[in-house]
């Protein structure tokens, strides 16, 4: 276990994908969320190819628990679907804030479903995180009694119901780590997410434009590279501290949504972003410290008696 490089890795995943969610907001309301998927996965493969080629192309498609990785690639196209479809109906911002419910879930899951060990300062920072995700929910609470007519609350439920999703794609991410390469892990959810995409054709595919699929391709690219990075941080730290790090993605989310779309947050965006910013930043210097006391800590001599 390294936290502090799976920390890291998180973050830089959360900048990868926040390229991915910009690429495929671009063309939502012209391609199917289900279409989407398969681009997002299949464009993939070519990034996770050379991963499993260097990592000596059997290793990487070597696996003991095809089941386990089919249940994971369920989990994930789900998640996948109701999120794509999500951003078609509410702006990046705040599709993004609403699916930083998935955090909270994932710890939860994380104690009770892999017996990880969650401190309470732990506990306490993830609950300030989602208080600020309640607060970015404001503006939506209203229209749930609305669902035929208002769009973003349309939006805003199909986001939340993704983030149950999400939350259990990470438990299994990680419970596949203790016995699985990362290379494994991330060729075969790409696989069975290209798989499972198809059964969306017949509710309605398209032939997109050159500049469509241009798009697409990238966000495949990026998708590809940011679920390697993801992965390599749930095995090198727990769930439970990996989680909450998805926060940072607000920041790349405010500057996409304003610099492609002319999306500029509300109040309660930018208030409940400082809050969950804050809750990630300080599991991230809680666990610097941790790391730096254990570097410098003496063995204990009896210990080893």
């Amino acid at each position: 276990m390294s936290p502090i490089r799976g920390i890291l890795l998180k973050l830089a995943s959360t900048l990868v994908f926040a390229g991915m969610v910009a690429s495929i907001k671009v063309v939502g309301d012209r391609v199917p969320p289900g279409q989407v998927v398969f681009f997002r996965s299949f464009f993939a493969l070519p990034v996770l190819l050379v991963v499993g080629w260097q990592d000596g192309l059997a290793n990487g498609f070597a696996t003991r628990r095809p089941f386990a990785h089919m249940l994971r690639s369920f989990y994930g196209v789900t998640s996948m679907f109701m999120w794509f479809a999500a951003l078609q109906l509410l702006p990046v911002a705040d599709a993004l804030a609403i699916s930083y419910a998935a955090p909270l879930l994932t710890v939860a899951l994380a104690g009770v479903l892999l017996g990880e060990t969650v401190p309470l300062q732990r506990w306490i920072a993830v609950a300030f995180g989602f208080a600020g995700v309640l607060v970015m929910l404001t503006p939506h609470l209203g229209g749930f009694g609305r669902l035929g007519s208002d769009t973003a609350a349309k939006g805003a439920l199909i986001a939340l119901a993704s983030t149950i999703f999400v939350a259990l794609a990470g438990t299994q991410v990680r419970r596949l780590t203790r016995t699985e390469r990362t290379g494994a892990i991330v060729i075969w959810f790409t696989i069975g997410c290209t798989l499972f995409s198809f059964t969306t054709i017949p509710f309605g595919w398209v032939l997109p434009s050159g500049f469509d699929f241009a798009c697409l391709v990238a966000a495949g690219l990026f998708g590809g590279v940011g679920q390697l990075m993801m992965t390599q941080a749930y095995r090198l730290a727990d769930a439970s501290v990996i989680a909450p790090l998805e926060y940072a993605s607000m920041l790349w989310a405010v500057v996409y949504g304003f610099w492609l779309f002319g999306e500029v947050p509300g109040a309660t965006v930018v208030v409940g972003s400082a809050v969950v910013i804050g809750a990630g930043v300080s599991i991230v210097m809680r666990e610097h410290s941790a790391a730096a006391r254990a570097r410098h800590t003496p063995a204990d001599p009896e210990a080893n008696s």
